[in-house]
C-alpha cells in the first residue's frame, strides 16, 4: 500500500498564516467605500446614505461596535440597514451601543435571515456547489428580532420589510420600497407591487438579499436605486479574481459595489461581520459604504 503524500513544513506553515490573517487581520480590518451615484435629476442637491450590513454581530466584538460609532462623523442624511446584524440573543446591547450615534438620524432597516434564525456549525466547503437558501435546523425563530426591530423604530428608524414608506432626506422627497429576506421566503413583494410614484425625487428600494427577480421588480416598477447585503463580497476571495460564490442568484461580478441592474443602480455590500462559526475573510475586507447621490447630467 502506497503511503500518502506529506504536506511540506512550508506549504503548511503558509497555510496557517493565511488562516491568521483572514481570521484575526483581515476579518478586523474594516473599510468605508465611497461612491457617487448619478442619480438625481439635475439642480437637486446631493445627499449622503450610509449603508451598513451584515453586522452578525456577537457581544464581544468591541473593534466593530467602535469602528461602526465612529460612522455618524460622515454626517449621512439616511442610514440604511440591510439586515443580518444579531448572531447571539444577548447582542441587541452591543448593537444599539454601536448605531447610537447613528439612530439620532433618518433610517430604515430590513431584516436577514440571521436576525431571526441563530447561527449554527456548518460545511462552508459547502458553499462551492449550493446556497445556503432555506438550509436551516431552526423553524421557529430563536434570536430576539423583534426586540431588534423595536429597538430601531422607537428611535424613530422605519421598518421596511414588506411595506412601503415616504421621508424626508435632506432637500429629497424619497419614496422607500423594502422587502423582507427572500433566503427564508418571507419577502412578499406582492405587498409592495406597482409604479412607485413619479412625483418622488428618489426612489429608493432595499433589500436582505440581492436575489434578481426582485430586482428586476423593483426596477420595473420604477425605483432607482436598490441596496442590498447578505452575500459578504463573496467573504473568501481569490486575488486578480474575487469571488468564488455569492451565496444567492446574483452573479458573481456584482457580487460587492456599485452595478446596474435594468434601469437600476445597485449596491451590494460586502458587509461588516461574518458568522461566529467561520471567523475569517481573505482578500474582501469587511466595510461600510458611503453612497453620494449626484444630479444626473443633462441630456443633450
Amino acid at each position: 500500500m502506497r503511503k500518502a503524500a506529506a504536506i511540506p513544513l512550508s506549504l503548511l506553515g503558509l497555510g496557517v498564516a493565511g488562516l491568521g490573517y483572514a481570521s484575526v487581520i483581515e476579518r478586523n480590518w474594516f473599510r468605508l467605500r465611497r461612491f457617487d451615484v448619478p442619480v438625481l435629476e439635475p439642480g437637486q442637491r446631493p445627499v449622503r446614505i450610509l449603508q451598513i450590513s451584515d453586522l452578525h454581530l456577537t457581544p464581544g466584538r468591541t473593534r466593530l461596535i467602535n469602528w461602526v460609532r465612529t460612522l455618524d462623523g460622515l454626517n449621512p442624511d439616511l442610514v440604511v440597514n440591510t439586515g443580518d446584524t444579531i448572531a447571539h440573543p444577548d447582542a441587541i446591547p452591543a448593537y444599539l451601543r454601536a448605531v447610537e450615534p447613528l439612530l439620532a438620524r433618518p433610517g430604515l432597516f430590513v431584516y436577514g435571515s440571521n436576525d431571526l434564525y441563530a447561527p449554527t456549525p456548518k460545511n462552508p466547503a459547502r458553499y462551492l456547489w449550493r446556497t445556503s437558501r432555506n438550509d436551516r435546523r431552526q423553524h421557529i425563530p430563536n434570536l430576539p428580532w423583534t426586540e431588534l426591530g423595536a429597538s430601531m423604530t422607537a428611535a424613530g428608524w422605519l421598518d421596511m420589510n414588506n411595506t412601503t414608506a415616504r421621508l424626508k432626506v435632506g432637500d429629497l422627497d424619497v419614496h422607500v420600497g423594502g422587502i423582507h429576506d427572500s433566503h427564508i421566503n418571507r419577502d412578499r413583494y406582492d405587498l409592495i407591487a406597482g409604479p412607485a410614484p413619479t412625483g418622488a425625487d428618489l426612489r429608493l428600494g432595499v433589500m436582505h438579499s440581492p436575489e434578481p427577480r426582485n430586482m428586476t421588480l423593483f426596477a420595473q416598477d420604477g425605483y432607482q436605486l436598490l441596496l442590498a447585503g447578505h452575500t459578504h463580497g463573496g467573504q473568501l476571495c481569490i486575488p486578480f479574481y474575487g469571488a468564488l460564490v455569492t451565496n444567492c442568484g446574483i452573479d458573481r461580478p456584482r457580487v460587492k459595489g456599485l452595478h446596474r441592474h435594468d434601469s437600476a443602480w445597485l449596491h451590494v455590500s460586502a458587509g461588516l461581520g461574518t458568522s461566529p462559526y467561520a471567523p475569517a475573510r481573505f482578500s474582501c475586507p469587511p466595510e461600510a459604504t458611503l453612497l453620494t447621490l449626484l444630479p444626473r447630467r443633462p441630456s443633450r
